[in-house]
């Protein structure tokens, strides 16, 4: 009875908005491509804004969310295979709503030599 009404209460949705080849929000000198490196990791940014009674308390940036990812790795100019997902969770009276973006950051070394 008691996980019934939990199920209930807890709602929770994702929603692929998009798969990417390169995604980014910084300005990117391509011309130099061929220097750039990929991470062996990938990464995950994210910005949320709280829902009380369902009602957003502001609005989640899917660019901040972006920028959140790549600033996670030294001198990461973009994310290569970037994927960007909507994100809701309710419980009850509070609850969660925001983006979320993933993907491998792609480095300028010349920028990641500048953090060391």
């Amino acid at each position: 009875m008691i996980l019934g009404l939990s199920a209930l209460l807890i709602t929770g949705c994702a929603y692929r908005i998009g798969d990417f080849t390169m995604v980014s929000t910084k300005n990117i000198d391509l011309s130099r491509g061929a220097d750039f490196t990929r991470s062996p990791t990938r990464v995950k940014g994210e910005d949320t804004v709280p829902l009380i009674l369902g009602i957003p308390v502001g609005l989640p940036n899917m660019k901040t969310a972006l920028d959140h990812a790549i600033e996670k790795t030294p001198g990461a100019v973009a994310l290569t295979d970037g994927v960007v997902t909507q994100k809701r969770f309710d419980f009850i009276i509070f609850g969660q709503l925001g983006y979320e973006v993933e993907g491998t950051p792609l480095i300028d070394p010349r920028l990641q030599q500048s953090y060391k």
